[in-house]
């Protein structure tokens, strides 16, 4: 049996939650299973009619937009869903419009790798665009600035890259243990400082194991 191959351009996103190696560490495999469960349903309820769930890839979702304003508003919806979950740990994206091949019901080609190699340059809590959608993002208000010309893995020349600022101040922090958003603020946030600084925790579990050796978990 052949598939159908046609020549399409999609705006293509990856999405994937950041730290989820540290989260499976720290907490073991079946919460990290739940948590890949919400994930999913977190980004599908996001999707507009429109939008394509493509695949998942481990920690991550391959999302495909028929153009760069629809991928903006729907990533704005996702990462608004995520961040309102306190038990999500941040989610981060990569975004780019280009030609693709749609091979069956998936895409194949250099718009889609770029896509991914952005989402893994990308740190927790961060979406990452290219020029097109950095201008539609700009078009519906969104708050843009430019990253720079950065060089990415298996992509030869640099690549102009754009924030799209989607997570607003809030008072939480990462567990640098198993990466966890967590509260700094209520009865029951927990932390320590160290060196001068106050780092806070999921837990006493994640705290002991910081305290035990701290210079393990910076990053």
């Amino acid at each position: 049996m052949t598939s159908t191959r046609d020549n399409v351009e999609r705006t293509f996103a990856f999405v994937d939650l950041s730290g989820f190696t540290a989260l499976t560490e720290a907490h073991g495999d079946e919460e990290a299973v739940a948590m890949l469960t919400r994930f999913r349903e977190i980004t599908q309820g996001a999707l507009g009619p429109t939008d394509v769930l493509v695949k998942t890839i481990g920690d991550a979702v391959m999302l495909a937009f028929s153009d760069p304003r629809l991928a903006v508003l729907a990533l704005r919806r996702l990462f608004e869903h995520a961040l309102a979950d306190s038990s999500m740990p941040l989610i981060r994206a990569g975004t780019h419009n280009g030609p693709a091949i749609a091979d069956g019901n998936d895409f194949l080609g250099a718009a889609v790798n770029l896509a991914a190699r952005l989402a893994a340059y990308a740190g927790g809590g961060q979406l990452l665009v290219t020029d097109r959608v950095a201008r539609a993002a700009t078009e519906i208000g969104e708050v843009v600035t430019l990253v720079g010309a950065v060089s990415l893995r298996n992509i030869a020349e640099p690549v102009d890259v754009y924030e799209i600022e989607l997570n607003p101040r809030s008072s939480f922090a990462v567990d640098p243990v198993c990466a966890m958003k967590v509260p700094t603020t209520g009865p029951s946030t927990v932390h320590l400082k160290h060196n001068d600084r106050e780092v806070w925790f999921c837990g006493l579990p994640c705290l002991a194991r910081y305290a035990a050796a701290p210079e393990a978990f910076t990053r």
